[in-house]
């Protein structure tokens, strides 16, 4: 009989623990989802996600050589821009990657007004500048490089517009962040 009541109170001990820990689990996907909640909030309205400079700030001069050997300036941008960052390392860069060539194929001015970066070392990076090339001017250049640094990059991929002057007209993580009318 002994023997029994200790294993009901071992087993009643394994319950209650059990239910203390799932208890902690519930209330940590609540945390979770208000912070996706959050996070979600901002995309699709036209304001930045914090995830590079934002709508008013102005771009840092910078200078880059493409993957055709041109130089591109910040000053030698004309009209608006579009500028994109992509990373090989990233699962939702690869996601938005053909929704962004087919906004940038539409994009006034045509691959003049499109610069795509893609940040990586060059073995890597092989896939990307292919498939941007025919849309934009592409470079590549290392996390922290030079365009990534002018546009306060925080994240991955990365989408803005600028317009003649160097000032970021909209920015996002997402095309539709973007909503902001294109002047040819």
């Amino acid at each position: 009989m002994a023997y029994l009541a200790a294993a009901v109170i071992v087993v009643g001990i394994i319950g209650l623990l059990n239910l203390v820990l799932a208890l902690g689990v519930i209330r940590r996907l609540r945390e979770h989802t208000v912070r996706l909640t959050a996070l979600e909030a901002g995309h699709g309205h036209g304001h930045s996600d914090g995830i590079m400079l934002g709508a008013g700030s102005a771009v840092q001069p910078f200078q880059a050589v493409t993957e055709d050997g041109v130089t591109v300036t910040r000053d030698g941008l004309a009209g608006p821009t579009l500028v994109a960052f992509f990373s090989p390392d990233c699962t939702p860069c690869r996601e938005r990657m053909p929704q962004f060539i087919r906004y940038a194929a539409e994009h006034p001015g045509g691959r003049d007004r499109v610069v795509g970066v893609v940040v990586s070392d060059r073995a890597a990076a092989g896939e990307y500048v292919a498939a941007l090339s025919p849309v934009a001017r592409v470079v590549v250049e290392s996390d922290g490089g030079p365009l990534c640094t002018a546009f306060g990059v925080q994240g991955f991929p990365a989408i803005s517009l600028i317009d003649e002057s160097g000032v970021v007209v909209a920015s996002g993580s997402l095309i539709e962040d973007l909503s902001a009318p294109v002047a040819g």
